[in-house]
């Protein structure tokens, strides 16, 4: 993929946009934009219309920047312009969270939760709840060693606990 970088002036939004972007959303690219820079291209024909990344674009403008990092896709219909931005704004639906995965990323950031994206109060109670969870497993492992091994939970016991602030379930082994 070939990068360039242009002047977002010369910039344009498709008419017809598919992809609303709430005031909310631009703040959370706003702060990622602020945290971790300009991650990945805007992707715009060859007229500078943006087909992918309005909401980027966006942001961008609202914070003051001057330039955008673009891949410039050419030779595309009118058509194949228009189903491109319908599946980028789609595919990224289809996809769905690991629970797990999330979890265990939240304690190995130890409490380092602000995440543009995730409402702070949200992620504080998550990760809080998690280290109670992380407690009281630990504790229950601490009391299982003393029992005989006859008497021990087997690792393929699975408790369901959930989370009495966002309501998400967790499976503990």
């Amino acid at each position: 993929m070939f990068v360039v970088t242009k002047n977002i002036a010369d910039l344009k939004h498709k008419e017809g946009n598919t992809r609303l972007h709430s005031e909310r959303q631009l703040r959370e690219y706003i702060r990622s934009l602020e945290m971790f820079g300009q991650i990945r291209p805007l992707v715009i024909d060859e007229n500078n219309v943006v087909l992918a990344g309005n909401g980027l674009l966006s942001a961008l403008r609202k914070m003051g920047a001057t330039t955008a990092a673009c891949h410039i896709v050419t030779g595309l219909s009118e058509a194949e312009k228009k189903k491109l931005m319908l599946a980028d704004n789609k595919i990224f639906q289809l996809g769905e969270d690991n629970d797990f995965a999330f979890e265990e990323t939240l304690r190995e950031l130890s409490g380092d939760i602000d995440i543009p994206g995730y409402g702070a109060e949200v992620l504080k109670n998550l990760a809080t709840d998690l280290k109670a969870i992380d407690n009281l497993t630990s504790k229950e492992n601490q009391t299982a060693e003393k029992k005989p091994r006859s008497q021990r939970k087997t690792k393929s016991s699975t408790e369901q606990v959930t989370c009495p602030h966002c309501g998400l379930t967790f499976t503990l082994e």
